[in-house]
């Protein structure tokens, strides 16, 4: 039985503390990766929040506060791999690079490429004004060479097929060395949907020696794709940045309600969940 690493994705950015339970503190921080540790999650990824009264739904890039937050983690967390959101839109990339460079996480994202980020209400009104999450290949390469020199896995992460084309292409042009970590983000509306049927497409046009996991959005349905991938041998994720719901549908109110649930689909499909020493070694950090 293969092992299975398990990340939980603790807060998100677009996640509101004001309508849901997502953790805004350091020590709120700690307390939630505790719960999903326990529950069987060997890697964190964090987003940063503004700290000031009513700022919790704001992101920030203070590279103390992140300091803080990582460090807080690990001492409720001992051995845990911390995964570092990068994820800027605009030109202004500057303080997420000096996050990655001066706290030297073990893992960070690497957006991989481009999307429209759009969605749609009910009648035909965008839910937000449209949006480019812009990732040129300039951009995509100063964070592949601040993760480099800081010692940090970059996880590309692919919203779109074509985005994960790029990643090989990015790997036989020299902007990276190694295995190559692929993070297929799917249910975003204006990306890959969240259908299980695509993970083999997905496997196929990923670098031939490249581990990769499924970043699942969405309610309820999206437990049959976590099935799916652990069935393939991909690695897991969950957390309140991605579903605030279990198969069943119930709503949760803890990280460690949906790692619990990761844990027992991983055990139900003959996979082994990863401790924190297991996954240093499956990553070779």
């Amino acid at each position: 039985m293969s092992k299975a690493i398990i990340t939980c994705a603790l807060n998100g950015v677009l996640t509101d503390p004001r309508q849901h339970h997502v953790p805004v503190t350091p020590a709120e921080m700690a307390a939630e990766a505790r719960r999903a540790y326990e529950a069987g999650a060997s890697v964190m990824h964090i987003h940063l929040r503004q700290q000031g009264p009513d700022k919790g739904h704001l992101p920030s890039w203070d590279t103390a506060l992140s300091r803080e937050v990582q460090d807080a983690i690990r001492a409720a967390c001992p051995g845990v791999v911390i995964n570092h959101t990068t994820g800027v839109v605009g030109p202004d990339y500057q303080p997420a690079l000096d996050c990655v460079a001066r706290t030297r996480p073990e893992m960070a994202a690497c957006n991989a490429g481009s999307l429209n980020y759009l969605k749609l209400r009910a009648n035909g009104d965008w839910a937000w004004p449209p949006m480019m999450f812009d990732n040129p290949v300039g951009k995509v390469r100063d964070f592949l060479e601040v993760m480099t020199a800081a010692g940090t896995l970059p996880e590309f992460e692919c919203f779109d097929t074509g985005i994960v084309r790029c990643v090989d292409m990015y790997q036989k042009n020299g902007m990276f060395e190694g295995t190559a970590q692929l993070n297929f983000v799917m249910g975003v509306a204006s990306g890959m949907p969240a259908l299980p049927e695509l993970l083999p497409i997905l496997k196929g046009l990923a670098p031939t020696d490249s581990r990769w996991q499924v970043t699942a959005i969405g309610r309820g349905e999206i437990w049959a794709l976590h099935r799916r991938t652990a069935e393939l041998g991909g690695h897991l994720r969950t957390g309140l940045e991605d579903t605030f719901y279990l198969a069943s549908g119930e709503k949760v109110t803890s990280n460690g309600q949906l790692i619990e649930e990761m844990s027992q689909l991983a055990r139900e499909t003959g996979r082994v969940v990863a401790s924190p020493d297991e996954t240093r070694a499956i990553l070779g950090i």
